[in-house]
């Protein structure tokens, strides 16, 4: 926008939304994939790619799309333009399949819990140090 002032009102809704949703639904998801508990040790690497993968493909499309739709009102920019929305849907679909399977009771995740090496079998509270 300070290359080409001329142009900040077809860039300025871009921008904005790849500040705001871009940012912070990519903040938010790595947070989120990275803190949440994994019950059982589970991994979800591939999950984890589809995801970036579709967020980041969706701000993409939509920095090429908008823009280009915004100054010509073409179809074909329109096209990516709304594109761009089903690919930043098809991440948040994604993410929610993979945190449905971290997102667990206490008891499940402690019934998933490895036992600790060293650890005592059957104690009780009672006869804690």
């Amino acid at each position: 926008m300070a290359l080409w002032p001329a142009y900040v009102a077809v860039l300025q809704p871009t921008h904005a939304h790849l500040g705001t949703v871009g940012f912070f639904l990519s903040m938010v998801m790595g947070v989120a994939y990275w803190m949440l508990p994994r019950p059982g040790g589970i991994k979800q690497t591939r999950l984890e790619m589809i995801t970036f993968l579709f967020l980041q493909a969706g701000m993409l499309t939509r920095v090429v799309g908008e823009p280009w739709w915004r100054a010509t009102g073409s179809a074909l920019p329109h096209a990516l333009f709304m594109a761009s929305g089903g690919l930043v849907f098809a991440a948040v679909l994604s993410f929610a399949f993979a945190m449905r399977k971290r997102i667990v009771s206490v008891e499940v995740i402690r019934a998933m819990a490895r036992p600790r090496k060293g650890a005592a079998g059957g104690r009780s509270g009672d006869d804690s140090p």
